[in-house]
């Protein structure tokens, strides 16, 4: 669905006929870093293409509501409600949600699946936010930043301190962008991607049981204290 609406999307504004032919690796980029490779394998311009970004986003937020159906409680990890249910009202946990989806299209994904009370407006990062996923953490703990109650428990930046903050994925590309701002990750492989894949994360957990273990670990050692953020 996310891939038909994005594809959809690319027809209509640029008249790009076979998206799908592009044959893109599409796991762990931004929505709109697909498009751009999408779109230069298929001829179109650097330029033109920035030209109707505004377009596109919009054009792909519109197709994957109307594609999208009523649910997607069937796409949910088995154990993932268990794990953000104890991890919610935990003073020392800040949940956030950093993403390459478009925000409205995260949204929706979030909603359908039951999932957005976890996940509050005003946090986390996505693919709305910033073309390239090396840049989505640090969005991501600036907001989160906003909930600390002063200064001194902020980076100088003013977002939520790197040494408090952990990120889990299932790709190699979320390891790379936790890298990229100095985080610890934990990876599971309920996504694409196997456990040799994931090797450069911290630790690797085989399913959402393990990783409520290795999440319980480092907060029981006192860093990180905060953000969960994952991939949808």
């Amino acid at each position: 669905m996310h891939a038909e609406a994005l594809y959809e999307a690319l027809r209509q504004v640029y008249g790009v006929a076979d998206p799908r032919g592009a044959k893109v690796d599409a796991a762990g980029r931004t929505d709109i870093e697909i498009a751009r490779m999408i779109l230069l394998r298929s001829g179109v311009s650097a330029d033109r293409i920035d030209e109707r970004l505004d377009d596109l986003r919009a054009a792909t937020c519109a197709e994957y509501g109307r594609l999208c159906p009523p649910s997607l409680a069937d796409k949910v990890v088995p154990g993932i409600v268990q794990l953000l249910d104890g991890l919610a009202p935990r003073p020392d946990v800040v949940l956030s949600l950093v993403t390459g989806n478009l925000e409205p299209v995260a949204r929706i994904k979030l909603e359908r699946a039951g999932l957005g009370r976890y996940f509050p407006a005003h946090q986390g990062g996505f693919g709305s936010d910033s073309d390239d996923r090396l840049d989505l953490p640090p969005i991501a703990r600036r907001r989160a930043g906003r909930l600390l109650a002063s200064d001194d428990q902020r980076d100088g930046d003013g977002a939520y301190p790197r040494g408090r903050t952990l990120v889990v994925g299932d790709t190699p590309r979320d390891i790379a962008c936790a890298r990229a701002d100095g985080l610890r990750c934990l990876a599971v492989t309920t996504g694409p991607y196997r456990a040799p894949d994931l090797a450069e994360a911290d630790a690797v957990a085989e399913d959402v049981h393990a990783l409520e273990a290795l999440i319980e670990a480092e907060l029981e050692r006192g860093t990180p204290q905060a953000e969960r953020t994952s991939r949808l």
